[in-house]
């Protein structure tokens, strides 16, 4: 294995670990741009997902962690803990990243052919709340997640980490405006189910009671909720009972009580 003692953080050869924002990674290198994997953990459920990792770079105490997951072919680099927090902008708590390869999105409707339950993200923007979506997915059995163009990006580093390498295991994929994913959703057999607070939706309860067979489930940006094209496209409009004058939960929180109750 390659291991190879950072001396300076201008090193070029740690490019892919320089500073870099979430955006300059996915718009850089590689045919569809790079991610951030944060943690043994993360690593190996990135390669358990058949991704190409480009390096490694680790403190001095987990260097043999590194070279058990990627083995003998990926230059691995280390240094001290104070010269690799000035080359990433951040202490390595998690002991390891890696720079990894994007592998390419599937196809929406290749991806909702085999698929039973899953869940749709409208404008969340928070990559924290993504994460914790996505570890909730996986967790509680949702089939795939699928993406609006105004949601954050999954792969970011944060959601990454706040949903332990979940978004690497959780099929996924991009969709674009909800004419055309409404057109998709019907003819691949699903029931568009909307999460809202609206007075007039169906309690979870009692939707959850009769739920068809297969059910996309919507959630809506954090403060706003759901557009208004959302809710028109859906079948059916859900809402989760509240108690005490609270009008709705934090939108990670609220999909993973709609997905148990689905599941």
């Amino acid at each position: 294995m390659p291991v190879i003692e950072i001396v300076v953080a201008a090193d070029p050869r740690l490019a892919d670990f320089a500073r870099g924002t979430d955006v300059l990674l996915k718009n850089g290198r590689g045919a569809h741009g790079l991610y951030i994997a944060e943690s043994a953990l993360v690593l190996e459920r990135a390669l358990q997902a058949g991704h190409r990792v480009r390096a490694v770079l680790t403190l001095r105490d987990t260097v043999d962690d590194a070279a058990a997951l990627v083995g003998p072919d990926v230059t691995v680099f280390t240094g001290s803990t104070e010269l690799l927090a000035k080359l990433t902008g951040y202490e390595l708590h998690r002991g390891l990243i890696a720079s990894m390869e994007r592998p390419a999105l599937p196809n929406p409707a290749d991806l909702l052919a085999a698929a039973r339950r899953v869940v749709i993200l409208e404008n969340v923007v928070d990559p924290t709340n993504v994460g914790a979506i996505f570890r909730s997915v996986a967790a509680i059995g949702a089939d795939a997640v699928l993406v609006t163009p105004g949601s954050s990006d999954p792969f970011y580093r944060r959601a990454i980490r706040v949903s332990m390498g979940t978004v690497l295991q959780v099929p996924w994929t991009r969709v674009g405006e909800w004419p055309a994913t409404r057109r998709l959703l019907t003819t691949s057999g699903f029931h568009v189910a909307a999460l809202t607070p609206a007075t007039d939706a169906v309690s979870l309860r009692d939707f959850a009671a009769n739920a068809p067979e297969r059910v996309a489930l919507v959630v809506g940006t954090e403060g706003d909720g759901l557009t208004p094209d959302a809710l028109a496209a859906a079948d059916s409009l859900v809402r989760i009972p509240m108690r005490h004058g609270i009008d709705s939960l934090n939108v990670a929180a609220a999909a993973a009580v709609a997905m148990w109750a689905l599941s």
